[in-house]
């Protein structure tokens, strides 16, 4: 039976192909090493033809998710995405060693690290401003980064800092901090008490595509976080841009 895509629809078909694959590749349905639809079964769920079916499968094979052999089909590989657990990473290491985060990769067999690209005193934007409590043209410390897992780009930091609380620390320099800038605070007697996370999907800017090397047009999860201290004051608010075909966020109540 043809699936007729609704009239208002703004997704090529090649595009619904992919995400209809895309899917049943990452929930499971389609087991690594098993094979894909036949293209005869695609045509007929979505009246495509075999250029716009071979145009999927090419999308789905830039994002690693597909491989084909020749004469026998396109074949689903084992998917590459990982669940992050966001609060587990809230505590600054009290030795100053390494990332939980870095760490929980390790524990799984994962190589991880970050790698710095720039420290700036920036207007933030409102949705900053406003978690901070600061004013109108308000300058904040920016640290932006990119985080690797095995080597390959998994999520890019950007984090905002009020100046009262990073004059004449190492936050303001331009280079990494053992422990995080986190552990900075903490010594200085403003521990992480509460986050408060907001996740959305977004599709996303040029620099985040250009940062997180993303092989298609695909959405990134875009958390926004905002960590809070003692009296409940806030400390610092982040956006963490996770490519969204890589990664999935688990939080446990």
């Amino acid at each position: 039976m043809t699936e007729t895509p609704p009239e208002d629809t703004v997704w090529p078909v090649q595009d619904q192909i992919a995400a209809y694959l895309r899917d049943g590749i990452l929930n499971g349905d389609f087991p690594p090493g098993e094979a894909l639809p036949s293209s005869r079964k695609l045509n007929e769920r979505f009246g495509a033809a075999a250029q716009t079916i071979k145009n999927a499968m090419e999308i789905l094979e830039r994002e690693g998710l597909v491989y084909s052999r020749r004469g026998a089909g396109i074949f689903a590989r084992e998917h590459r995405q990982r669940t992050m657990t966001p609060a587990e990473y809230k505590t600054p290491p009290a030795d100053g060693g390494k990332y939980q985060w870095i760490a929980a990769a390790e524990r799984k067999g994962m190589t991880g690290r970050s790698e710095l690209l720039d420290v700036d005193k920036v207007v933030p934007p409102r949705l900053v401003r406003e978690a901070l409590g600061m004013g109108e043209g308000e300058a904040a410390v920016l640290r932006r980064q990119v985080m690797y897992l095995d080597e390959e780009p998994c999520e890019l930091v950007e984090v905002y800092f009020p100046l009262d609380l990073t004059e004449g620390t190492p936050i303001e320099e331009r280079r990494r901090i053992k422990g995080g800038a986190g552990r900075v605070l903490a010594e200085a007697g403003l521990p992480p008490v509460r986050c408060v996370d907001k996740v959305a999907a977004r599709w996303p800017t040029p620099q985040q595509q250009r940062a997180l090397k993303m092989p298609t047009k695909l959405p990134v999860l875009r958390q926004f976080r905002v960590t809070y201290s003692v009296g409940d004051r806030p400390i610092q608010a982040e956006f963490m841009i996770k490519a969204g075909h890589l990664y999935e966020l688990e939080y446990e109540f």
